[in-house]
C-alpha cells in the first residue's frame, strides 16, 4: 500500500506569517498520521523554514514510497 494511503502529513505554523517571513523563535509542528487508526507515528518541531523544507520532501516520499518504507526512511530523521 502507498503511504500517502495509509498516512497523512498534517503542518501547523505556530504564527500566521509564511517561512520566510517568521520570526526566528517560531516553532512549527509537523505530524504523520496513521489513516486508519488516527494515531501519530511520527513528529517533528522546528524552525518555520525547515518545517518547509522537511514538509515538501515528506509529501514527495509520501506518494513515491511503500507504507512500510517510508515509515523505515523517515524514522529517525531529525527535525
Amino acid at each position: 500500500m502507498k503511504a500517502n494511503r495509509a498516512y497523512e502529513l498534517t503542518v501547523t505554523r505556530s504564527g500566521a506569517a509564511p517561512a520566510w517571513l517568521a520570526d526566528n523563535d517560531r516553532i512549527d509542528h509537523l505530524e504523520v498520521v496513521e489513516i486508519d487508526s488516527g494515531e501519530v507515528v511520527l513528529f517533528w518541531d522546528c524552525s518555520p523554514s525547515r518545517a518547509s523544507k522537511l514538509a515538501r520532501r515528506l509529501r514527495e516520499s509520501l506518494v513515491a514510497m511503500e507504507a512500510d518504507e517510508f515509515l523505515t526512511a523517515w524514522r529517525g530523521v531529525d527535525g
